[in-house]
């Protein structure tokens, strides 16, 4: 019989409960976290031996939202979930970052991670729940983890820190943070801000993993009682007489290959060191591990740029540590896009592209918590040829859903508000070279390209990536890092912002986790990169264009009474369809009386305004108006005017004279001139045709009293 083991404490204001041997229990370990109604199951299986000639970790991470959870029946056709959406490969990511460098080095077992959101409370966001349950299973599984690692979200709500914040709490909150770390050190930050200073900031990271303290602990007392046997592992093999032979037959030559400033050039070099020592080894010895030799080759890589760094302050182009490279900012360099901009930093470069819509261009998402629709969008796209390598270019990666978002939460919060700016944003970012924090390129060319298609952004947004090396107790903290310092350091924090505060924090980290003192310098220097970089830019465009592309729509909005949306959609639709044909223009009506009319035509977005404000308007007694003869009887006939409306031009209105019949005078069809007489309580409307001069439209009576 399996136990069954629970643990329950009081977090943020609500219950947590970690439940494991009840469910999911072939797996290697398995927990249920329950936060408020919020209940999440993690389950954890690994391989029983080691995938063979990888030189990677192979480790799968995989979230899922369930319908059900929220009480939903999916939407489209088969009625089932399909493949993860965006939010869905968000989370994997975030869950996959803080425990991937907490596995033992050389674990090469693959290993699959599993969490499902089975409840949803609508209250609290099941990524917090997924995060602790995996750092759980992972804990009682047995694996080789270095963990367990707790996990938070933190608000600032009127210069308060709020944990765990609701989504009701989240709209009115200044950040949305979620932090992971161990009992020591902080190991993930993923955030989005409104222009907060880098001291709240830092305060958000550490009120963060102190408030998750008591989560590590809960973990822990949980794996006390229903952790299984430590995984064996078998001892590492000596290869240190081999490292000292690839040591002397590389190193000279690696070095000079990472004195090259091109990357191009420095790969070059460094493949064909790697592949002369390889050949010579295999000569010497033919049964030598060839996934050995890469792999002390690649410590051998390691120690020399690490050494230099930590030593001498010496990077591998040549910059010091708290240098950006060269920057070079172009915009409207699309003749055609609303808006464009080419963003270069060094081997790094960005092609970003605006295009502006209409409400019907918007952005329908179905989550958990409901549908909601989407005014900005921001999509990357990272194609092989800019690494200068050939590949097959399917969906859209995971690190292409991360990197854009990362964007997203960057430029969101100087984008004007809907009243101001009533577009629906689509950018698009290019990577046409890539060197180091494409995703940070994106930040500031799409930040350019917005300001060239005329979206008044409050202020432009710069962002820069910052790096560590260390070393024991010695480390460096790099300044806009290029891709082998990402690949050979310890840490990617990219940091993103405006003139008045940062907008978007992200960090990962590649060992056990770093202080509060190496984060306090690593945004002091970010702050500098990313001043900077906006003096850069701002070389290319300082603020958002008065005057919109030629080629984007024009929005004209107007506010009518919420009990005429119907007269101006007609029956059917027939009324706002013929608005939209006969002037050309594009018609959104919103349940609150807002009405959007875009055209790229001016003079159609205004025959179309006028038309619906003929519809609206309400007839002025004395007021006189145009409108076409809809019907005649013996006593009169009716005219119809302001769009849907119809009034009564009696016989004996129709001229000075008498008019024996109607039709003697007008016929259906006709366009004449008349002055509204009157309306009475039932709204009923009488015109007069004969006080009224049809060529001029200027009422007879007025003018004869002047004239006397």
């Amino acid at each position: 019989m399996f136990e069954i083991h629970r643990k329950e404490i009081n977090w943020g204001g609500r219950t947590l409960v970690l439940e494991t041997g009840r469910i999911a229990r072939q797996a290697n370990g398995a927990v249920m976290v329950t936060y408020g109604e919020t209940s999440c199951l993690t389950a954890v299986t690994a391989a029983k031996t080691p995938k063979v000639g990888i030189d990677f970790f192979p480790l799968t991470v995989n979230y899922q939202e369930r319908a059900y959870s929220a009480g939903k029946i999916p939407g489209g056709f088969f009625k089932r979930e399909g493949r993860p959406g965006e939010a869905e490969t968000l989370t994997c990511r975030l869950i996959d970052r803080p425990i991937r460098p907490l596995f033992v080095k050389g674990f090469k077992n693959e290993t699959q991670v599993v969490c499902t959101v089975m409840s949803h409370d609508l209250e609290n966001n099941p990524d917090i729940t997924a995060l602790i349950g995996t750092s759980a299973a992972l804990t009682i599984s047995g694996l080789p983890f270095m963990g367990p690692i707790g996990a938070a979200r933190v608000g600032y709500i009127d210069g308060e820190y709020i944990l765990n914040p609701t989504f009701e709490e989240l709209e009115t909150s200044d950040l949305d943070l979620v932090v992971a770390g161990t009992r020591d050190a902080v190991l993930m930050v993923e955030s989005e801000a409104n222009e907060l200073t880098e001291e709240v900031m830092l305060g958000a990271v550490m009120f963060g993993h102190e408030q998750m303290q008591v989560v590590i602990d809960m973990i822990i007392e949980l794996a006390e009682l229903a952790a299984k046997e430590p995984m064996e592992m078998p001892e590492p093999e000596d290869h240190s007489e081999l490292a000292a032979k690839i040591t002397k037959m590389a190193e000279a030559d690696l070095r000079a290959a990472y004195g090259e400033i091109v990357k191009q050039v420095r790969s070059t070099q460094l493949s064909a060191v790697k592949a002369r020592v390889l050949a010579d080894l295999i000569e010497a010895d033919e049964n030598v591990d060839t996934g050995v030799v890469a792999d002390l080759l690649k410590n051998l890589e390691k120690n020399i740029v690490r050494g230099d760094i930590i030593k001498t302050g010496k990077r591998i182009d040549g910059r010091a540590l708290d240098k950006v490279r060269a920057i070079d900012s172009q915009v409207n360099i699309l003749p055609r896009t609303h808006g464009s901009a080419l963003f270069t930093r060094g081997e790094t470069q960005a092609t970003v592209v605006t295009t502006l819509g209409t409400g019907d261009d918007e952005q329908f998402i179905d989550a958990l918590t409901g549908t909601y629709k989407e005014r900005f969008m921001l999509h990357y796209n990272f194609p092989p040829y800019s690494v200068g390598e050939t590949g097959r270019m399917m969906g859209t990666s995971r690190r292409e859903t991360g990197h854009g978002k990362l964007a997203w939460r960057a430029l969101r919060a100087v984008l004007p508000s809907k009243e101001e700016f009533p577009y629906t944003i689509r950018l698009v970012s290019e990577i046409t070279e890539s060197n180091g924090s494409s995703s940070m390129a994106s930040v500031c060319g799409g930040s350019l390209s917005l300001m060239d298609a005329g979206v008044p952004l409050k202020r432009p947004v710069s962002g820069i990536a910052m790096g560590l090396i260390k070393e024991g107790d010695d480390y460096a903290v790099l300044s806009d890092i290029l891709g082998d310092e990402d690949h050979l350091g310890d840490m990617d924090f990219k940091v993103a912002g405006t003139s008045k505060g940062l907008t978007s924090l992200q960090m990962d980290i590649k060992i056990t986790g770093i202080t509060q003192e190496i984060m306090e310098i690593a945004l002091k220097q970010a702050s500098a990169g990313r001043a900077y970089i906006l003096a850069e830019m701002e070389k290319a465009l300082s603020g958002a264009r008065e005057e919109m592309s030629d080629h984007a729509p024009r929005i004209e909005t107007i506010k009518i009474n919420r009990e005429k949306i119907r007269e101006v959609i007609g029956t059917g639709g027939k009324v706002i369809r013929e608005i939209c044909e006969v002037t050309g223009a594009k018609v959104d009506i919103e349940d609150d009386g807002t009405i959007k009319v875009s055209s790229s035509d001016l003079s159609a977005i205004e025959a179309a305004l006028k038309w619906i404000e003929g519809i609206v308007a309400e007839p002025e007694v004395g007021k006189i108006y145009e409108g076409k003869v809809v019907k005649t009887v013996d006593f009169g006939a009716f005219v119809n005017f302001l769009g849907s409306r119809d009034g009564l031009v009696h016989i004996s209105e129709l001229e000075d004279y008498r008019v024996k019949q109607v039709t003697d005078v007008i016929k259906e069809g006709d366009i004449i001139k008349v002055k509204v007489l009157g309306i009475d309580d039932r709204g009923k409307v009488r015109l007069s045709r004969r006080v009224v001069d049809q060529e001029t439209g200027e009422d007879i009576q007025e003018k004869k009293t002047e004239e006397e």
